[in-house]
């Protein structure tokens, strides 16, 4: 019986770390989630889980692994895909990786906003087909920044790493949080907290950094895309349902915004068919945190959360102390 059960095969220094935990089953399956079935009959009996955002961590779930199962690591800063309540009244500790890829995000959430505000990716499309064209003054015309608003929704660590970007492109930066950053926070960053509604309504750039949450989810939807400017442009680098998708399509296609950058997707990895055809948005496949040096971090985290929960110490990323009395 396997002591621990990672869902998918990480990078090498991260596997490398799992010596010594004892037997390791590693999911070796195609470069898909696990299939649900197969995770439920491969968990029974482990005493760690290691998980990405792909695996649903639940009542079911907890059920299959039964008593022995002793700590679940997220291999994720977000922990949408697990049951925090469910898995504290059963006794099973639960940790995620928390700052190593807050400075990677902030990095992809720019590259997708100068990507929109600029049409990179829709000029690459174009030079791709090998149309004929020549330099002309009105030819893919996209918006300045300097000068103008970013809105961050969600100003924790990577939101706070985008605003401190913002700084050298000599924009204002406003945000939105459930209650206003403390001064010293917000002082260096020159941010105004604003309204939901206000800083939509506000923001040339808007990026998404808050958490799925039943509130948050389709925060962004058709009425939120109607108070937006007409040449503002939508990122979101947090979770996908945050934006109704459809909604979006149709509100790019109306002219309400001018562009959307998405990482993230609301049934991931299915995207939106009608966002598909639209030049007006730059899609990668969730690269956030998609760097040698982040990748490495974040597995080696969660694999030595995964080893302190085994040991019966405190991991260090632990969600919900209140296990351990």
């Amino acid at each position: 019986m396997p002591d621990v059960l990672v869902t998918r095969r990480m990078v090498d220094a991260a596997m490398s770390a799992l010596t010594g935990l004892g037997e390791v089953d590693v999911y070796e399956g195609p470069p898909t989630a696990i299939p649900r079935a197969e995770l439920l009959t491969r968990v029974a009996g482990v005493r760690g889980l290691l998980a990405l955002l792909t695996e649903r961590v639940d009542a079911e779930l907890l059920d299959a692994a039964g008593p022995s199962l002793r700590i679940v690591a997220n291999h994720a800063v977000g922990v949408d895909n697990i049951d925090i309540a469910e898995c504290t009244r059963r006794g099973v500790l639960v940790t995620n990786t928390p700052d190593v890829l807050t400075e990677a995000t902030a990095d992809l959430a720019w590259a997708l906003i100068l990507a929109c505000v600029r049409r990179i990716a829709e000029g690459d499309r174009f030079l791709r087909t090998a149309t004929p064209w020549i330099w002309d003054p009105r030819m893919m015309l996209g918006h300045d920044l300097y000068g103008r608003v970013i809105g961050i929704v969600g100003c924790g660590r990577i939101g706070q790493a985008t605003a401190r970007r913002a700084l050298g492109f000599g924009m204002r930066v406003v945000y939105h949080n459930s209650r206003p950053l403390p001064p010293e926070v917000a002082g260096p960053l020159g941010a105004t907290w604003r309204s939901f509604d206000d800083l939509i309504a506000e923001s040339d750039v808007v990026s998404v950094h808050c958490p799925l949450t039943p509130s948050t989810r389709h925060l962004f939807d058709a009425a939120a895309f109607a108070r937006m400017k007409p040449t503002a442009v939508l990122v979101n680098t947090a979770r996908g349902p945050v934006v109704d998708e459809l909604a979006l399509a149709k509100a790019l296609r109306a002219g309400e915004i001018f562009a959307a950058g998405l990482d993230v997707f609301e049934r991931e990895p299915e995207v939106e068919a009608e966002l598909l055809d639209l030049d007006a948005v730059t899609m990668v496949p969730h690269l956030g945190s998609a760097t040698v040096g982040t990748r490495e971090a974040m597995g080696l985290r969660a694999v030595q959360n995964l080893a302190a929960g085994l040991a019966g110490a405190r991991p260090r990323d632990l969600l919900n102390p209140e296990v351990l009395g």
